[in-house]
């Protein structure tokens, strides 16, 4: 052979070579390994050459690593990790940090942390975190946050994601106009704290999720905490935000960048800080953010005594951050401080420890200078990031040799997980209106399908706000086809704004000579996102009317399907007889479109029931930043959310049907509390209390255990209908003293249960007095009423006594 020969044949092996690579990148990018696809995009500290500092030396505790950086940096050095976006220490070995990343209901690229630029291009969606809520159900909370984890861990081995996460969105559903209820689990403190607390379990690695992942397949359930007293390992960061009474964006002349929240001492403790506690006492979340707006007057990035009492009462051990430009609005919007360096000082005096922005960047170092901000305040804000990323083991070295570096792309999209959101959406759809049992339908009766609505046959919004690049997304059209495949489809509207009733022609024709009708409207993110509340609870233009013309053409009464997290005043449609069926499906992810034809055909029995009130257009007569949670008659004020509102609903809080008839019994549960020996002894204090009625209340505060006290409530659910199903019970309380600021009655226990057709299943809820037959006084001291207390089923009742 020729050298001529020889260097062609060198030249085509080179030139094979690439082309295969090039082919294999973009073709089989799904089962290259985490370590392949990852070499060129993650870099990490302790990386060789610089793994001989003692911060790399995992032996040692994680108090000594953390102090033993701090002392390496200069101040320059340690106020570039004051923001989200670090730039690294290069003569460290430490590169640059994105502390900002989303992951509300799935993987999302609202922060800039996270990127579907890559070799993984999408991410599991699942649904808006309200219609989660409405499942009521902790284990899929759990399982949900668990596979956002892995899906988020996959995204970080190929510098793709952060692993800090900022989520969940735990604030009060207080108002029916914010825009950002849609993100929360609802309006009640208890099912709020309750998904707080399984989301981050679920998020941070309480459990490993191993094998065939979270449905399905085998369960590796690995505790990853170890007994270290910096709070243990973590898979991911979890962040409770936002901290604390933030729940309004835009209303009017009110920004929440400027916002007062005037609340009283009984609502915060009651109403805006459970959960909150839960989040950081139970769930063991490693970040806290502080939000916009103002507390009682004072900043809540500049709160010392709330941002403090995380620590010191509730146990906190993580980072505090700003939301993004929070300290820039002290001195900018609220006008709280006289200069920028003062805004820094109060927010790191008060406990703050990272600012997402860049506000500490530019106004730290003069602060300094200037005597208001001291390098200690620096100091301590950094030994908790550093604790939090050591927890991480983001200065262990090569993060892909480590105990999470085998997930990657064949992780994300997996069938566990799309099925996981299929089941997430089937669970949360509620149906509130069924006349004669019209659904389900029989898909062998149903000769020709019609679907109306502007969303009905798009998918851009079907997560709602703060969502990623969805799997597999799929319509409510392309859901119901699966069943009828004569499904036509007109838009009614040409959006969700339904300006002009230009479409109606063709809608109302289609309409008329189809078997069954099935309208889809309601509120999307033209009408509710963050930045934009609500001013009307009114279905959004001509939508009405719309659904008017169509029902009154159509053969039999139709199905009405709402979309939108918050509520709608839909009276007209509750009424109306040719609307035979009305279902609500929030913002029900990639999968809603199936699950939805699922339940209306009878293939999935639905059971979900709403975790928020459903007022009248009336109400919007209420002042939104008015924060007063409870009535006042005296000015005309109804109260917010089922707990105190006592005007008039469409819907109420736990209302929802299914294809099933349930019956309940209870099968115990203790007649009389006697707090006879758990009275701390302090002869010195009176520590009965008059109410109204004279039966008296303590302060939960005075009694010595409160451990002992709880009880157990067994139930029996009895399914009469000819469906298996599975079915939330919720257990109210209500405490029959005459006492200022009780609530009209409290959630005190939940859970969901699979029940078989005419057969009985038993199920318990625990309930704490401490905590659910408790509320705060009107000096924010938690008081346990006296005497008896009505425990409520439906319409079983019954009654307990607490006396000494």
């Amino acid at each position: 052979m020729s050298a001529t020969q020889s260097q062609i044949q060198v030249q085509c092996r080179f030139f094979i070579s690439c082309f295969l690579q090039i082919f294999l990148s973009l073709s089989f990018s799904v089962l290259i390994t985490p370590s392949a696809a990852a070499a060129a995009n993650l870099q990490f500290p302790c990386n060789p050459p610089h793994n001989s500092y003692l911060f790399c030396n995992t032996t040692l505790s994680t108090s000594t690593r953390s102090h033993s950086l701090l002392s390496l940096l200069t101040l320059s050095e340690k106020i570039k990790f004051l923001s989200n976006t670090f730039s690294g220490i290069p003569r460290l070995g430490i590169p640059p940090y994105q502390w900002w990343s989303e992951s509300l209901h799935g993987i999302a690229p609202n922060g800039p942390g996270v990127s579907f630029n890559g070799s993984i291009q999408s991410a599991t969606l699942f649904p808006q975190v309200l219609l989660t809520a409405a499942s009521f159900s902790r284990s899929l909370w759990f399982e949900i946050a668990s596979a956002i984890a892995v899906e988020g861990r996959a995204m970080y081995n190929y510098g793709q994601a952060g692993l800090t996460f900022w989520a969940p969105n735990i604030n009060i559903f207080r108002d029916p106009r914010w825009g950002r209820g849609q993100e929360t689990p609802g309006e009640d403190p208890m099912v709020a704290a309750a998904f707080a607390v399984e989301y981050v379990k679920g998020f941070q690695g309480d459990r490993e999720i191993g094998g065939g992942g979270v449905v399905g397949g085998s369960r590796a359930l690995v505790d990853v905490r170890d007994n270290d007293d910096d709070g243990g390992k973590l898979m991911l960061s979890a962040c409770c935000k936002h901290f604390t009474a933030y729940d309004l964006d835009a209303w009017h002349n009110f920004s929440r960048y400027s916002f007062n929240a005037v609340v009283t001492k009984q609502d915060l403790e009651d109403t805006y800080q459970p959960p909150f506690k839960s989040c950081i006492h139970e769930g063991k979340a490693s970040c806290l953010m502080c939000s916009y707006n103002s507390v009682d007057g004072v900043p809540a990035c500049a709160r010392g005594d709330l941002l403090q009492k995380v620590r010191t009462e509730w146990g906190f051990q993580g980072y505090i951050t700003s939301d993004c430009d929070a300290v820039a609005c002290i001195f900018e919007y609220h006008n709280y401080t006289r200069s920028k360096g003062d805004a820094v000082a109060d927010a790191l005096k008060a406990g703050m420890d990272i600012n997402c922005g860049t506000y500490l960047l530019y106004n730290t170092e003069s602060a300094v200078n200037q005597g208001k901000v001291q390098e200690g305040d620096i100091d301590r804000a950094l030994l908790n990031l550093f604790n939090v990323q050591l927890r991480l083991g983001l200065f262990d070295g090569d993060p892909l040799s480590g105990k999470f570096g085998k997930f990657g792309a064949q992780d994300v999209c997996t069938k566990e997980h799309r099925r996981l959101a299929l089941e997430a959406a089937r669970q949360g759809i509620v149906l509130l209106k069924n006349d004669k049992k019209f659904l389900p339908l029989n898909k062998d009766d149903v000769s020709s399908l019609v679907v109306i609505g502007p969303r009905a046959n798009n998918t851009s919004e079907i997560g709602g706000d703060y969502s990623g690049v969805p799997c597999e997304p799929t319509s409510y059209v392309e859901g119901l086809r699966k069943y009828i495949q004569n499904t036509g489809f007109a838009p009614g509207c040409l959006d969700v704004l339904c300006d002009s009733d230009s479409e109606f022609e063709e809608a109302i024709l289609i309409a008329k000579g189809a078997d069954y009708v099935v309208v889809v409207i309601g509120i999307d993110l033209s009408q509710e996102t963050e930045d934009k509340d609500r001013v009307t609870l009114l279905l959004p233009g001509k939508q009405v009317a719309l659904v008017s013309s169509v029902a009154a053409v159509s053969k039999r009464p139709l199905v009405l399907v709402v979309t939108g997290g918050g509520p709608v005043d839909i009276s007209f449609a509750k009424e109306d007889p040719k609307i035979a069926s009305i279902l609500w499906v929030g913002y029900p992810g990639e999968a809603g479109g199936k699950a939805l034809a699922e339940i209306i055909f009878g293939d999935y029995n639905p059971g979900g029931r709403l975790p928020i009130t459903w007022y009248p257009e009336s109400f919007t007569n209420v002042p939104m930043n008015d924060m007063n949670m409870r009535a006042d008659p005296s000015h005309g004020y109804p109260g917010r959310t089922y707990r105190f509102y006592t005007g008039p609903t469409v819907y109420k809080f736990g209302q929802g049907l299914s294809y099933s008839s349930y019956k309940y019994k209870l099968l115990s549960a203790p007649r009389i509390l006697n707090l006879s020996g758990l009275l701390k002894s302090d002869p010195s204090k009176n520590i009965l209390y008059q109410s109204e009625d004279e039966t008296g209340y303590i302060l939960v505060n005075e009694l010595s255990s409160c451990d002992s006290l709880r009880f157990s409530v067994e139930i029996s659910v009895m399914n009469i209908g000819d469906r298996d199903g599975s079915h939330i019970v919720l257990l109210f309380s209500k405490a029959a003293s005459v006492i200022k600021g009780a609530p009209e009655k409290q959630l005190v226990g939940f859970t969901r249960v699979q029940t078989r057709s005419y057969k009985m299943t038993e199920t318990s809820v625990l309930v704490d007095p401490c905590k659910h037959l408790s509320f705060a006084n009107e000096q924010g001291e938690r008081i346990l009423p006296l005497g008896d207390h009505i425990l409520t089923l439906e319409d079983l009742e019954h009654h307990l006594v607490i006396q000494i």
